[in-house]
């Protein structure tokens, strides 16, 4: 290999850059989002099971929207919430 030529592993490549796009993880990503949009992060999370169930795509996207600096709502395509007058 050329050293101009970056090779990307299949499992970055195609890894779920999404809740959403996350597969068999309906449960784990809905309560996620659901603290992200409350704003009601713990200060640590455990990511258990055997290799291959999504622990590090899972705690990847929620890096990722933790540390976004656009609106979480336009992230997930959300309607804003209504501003309190």
């Amino acid at each position: 290999m050329s050293e101009n030529t970056s090779y990307i592993s299949l499992a970055n490549k195609y890894r779920p850059q999404k809740f959403e796009d996350m597969v068999g993880q309906e449960s784990i990503s809905k309560t996620l989002k659901n603290a992200l949009k409350l704003g009601r992060i713990a200060h640590a999370y455990l990511f258990y099971g055997p290799r291959g169930c999504g622990k590090t795509t899972t705690a990847r996207i929620l890096a990722k929207a933790k540390l976004l600096k656009v609106p979480i709502w336009t992230y997930w395509n959300w309607t804003r919430p209504p501003i309190p007058k």
